[in-house]
Parts: C-alpha cells; sequence; structure tokens
C-alpha cells in the first residue's frame, strides 16, 4: 500500500529560516576557558568553563567555612 503523504503543519518558509539560523548559531566562535582551555559556559562573565565556574566556587564555600571555624 502506498503511504498518504501528509502536509506539513509548519510552512516551509519557517522551516528554512530555522535551519539557516541554527547553521549561523554553530558557527560562532566559542571563548576559551582561562584556566583549561575548554570551551567556556555561556554564562560565565569570568571565562571559566562550567567545571572550573564550580571549583572557584567550591573554594569560595570552602575558605569561607575555614574562617569562621578560625574565629
Amino acid at each position: 500500500k502506498p503511504v498518504p503523504v501528509s502536509e506539513s503543519v509548519v510552512p516551509k518558509e519557517i522551516l528554512e529560516n530555522a535551519r539557516k539560523s541554527l547553521k549561523t548559531d554553530v558557527s560562532k566562535p566559542v571563548a576559551k576557558c582561562s584556566v583549561c582551555g575548554a570551551p567556556c559556559a555561556p554564562t560565565s562573565t569570568e571565562g571559566l568553563c562550567w567545571v572550573c565556574r564550580r571549583l572557584k566556587i567550591s573554594a569560595w564555600h570552602e575558605s569561607d567555612q575555614q574562617m569562621s571555624a578560625q574565629e
């Protein structure tokens, strides 16, 4: 049995525009982490990847705990 051709719900023009926008998003240069060289986290303002950013936050947290224990 031949399968009936279904009409697309989304117009072809919109699909083409979406495909073109994806191609331009992929080609954007990604900043490198200043510590390890991995791609930076998109929300990072320090120029760190998500791993180095998390390590930095953890180190701050630990140093704050040590300071309060010494006082």
